[in-house]
């Protein structure tokens, strides 16, 4: 399985992509987060699904980049030229994927800043080849295992989130993830893009570059268990308490609607 999130916040975008696949048995690591050069511009691509739909794709949009087609300047005009070479794809590879009992099931984030851009962009593309933007209201995308991260991105990302914060709730989301299941783990590839500068940095990092982070949060997390307030249990707590004659203080338990047939 993936776990790759795309963060877009004021002062830029975050990307992280995890590189584990696990077949059978086997367990191998891929890299999801690619970089993508056009004219002097950069940006990235993080895909979840099937890597010979992925790396078929992109074949096909250097190719198309390559031939002088339409000038693409804003990123959303590459989002259309990546969808319309995921729909290629599909019609080639589409019937003989069926016929075998696989789901042409490619997702893709794509993040970057070309020139006529007025600021870094990030679009999620569905295996259809159409695609949203990432929008104020929901300032983060999520592919492959998406539902252990959401928590946490859910309750404290905004669009105001200071980029380091945000690519600590990036990484947050990613080692609540692989702490649940076992398809998804280190090294992870990351990629920032600040508005000041608009061109991505990259950087691998491997779980002894991340464990003290990892540490931290989780002893933060038993550190708060015991400091909430927890007054609402007293009753819960001291009624559970049993002498040798039965149960003592036992709460009455809730109403319950009564029907006679």
């Amino acid at each position: 399985m993936t776990f790759c999130i795309g963060i877009q916040v004021r002062e830029g975008i975050i990307a992280l992509a995890d590189t584990r696949i696990v077949r059978g048995s086997e367990q191998v690591n891929k890299q999801k987060l690619a970089a993508f050069q056009h004219g002097n511009s950069a940006l990235f691509t993080m895909t979840s699904g099937l890597r010979s739909v992925r790396d078929k794709t992109l074949v096909y949009v250097e190719e198309s980049l390559r031939g002088g087609g339409e000038t693409q300047d804003r990123l959303y005009q590459f989002a259309n030229l990546f969808g319309q070479q995921l729909r290629r794809v599909k019609e080639e590879d589409g019937p003989s994927l069926t016929s075998t009992g696989h789901s042409f099931n490619l997702h893709a984030i794509i993040g970057g800043c070309l020139p006529a851009d007025d600021r870094p962009q990030m679009f999620y593309v569905y295996p259809e080849g159409n695609w949203v933007e990432c929008a104020i209201d929901s300032p983060y995308f999520m592919i492959g295992r998406t539902y252990y991260g959401k928590p946490i991105l859910d309750r404290l990302l905004t669009f105001e989130t200071p980029l380091r914060a945000a690519l600590a709730l990036a990484f947050l989301a990613f080692d609540a993830t692989r702490a649940s299941v076992t398809d998804v783990g280190y090294p992870i590839d990351v990629a920032v893009i600040s508005t000041q500068s608009r061109l991505p940095v990259y950087q691998r990092l491997t779980q002894a570059d991340l464990a003290e982070t990892s540490d931290s949060w989780a002893q933060g997390l038993k550190d708060i268990l015991g400091q909430l307030p927890m007054s609402w249990a007293d009753p819960l707590l001291n009624s559970a308490s049993f002498d040798a004659a039965g149960p003592s203080g036992v709460l009455n338990p809730p109403n319950q609607d009564q029907t006679q047939s």
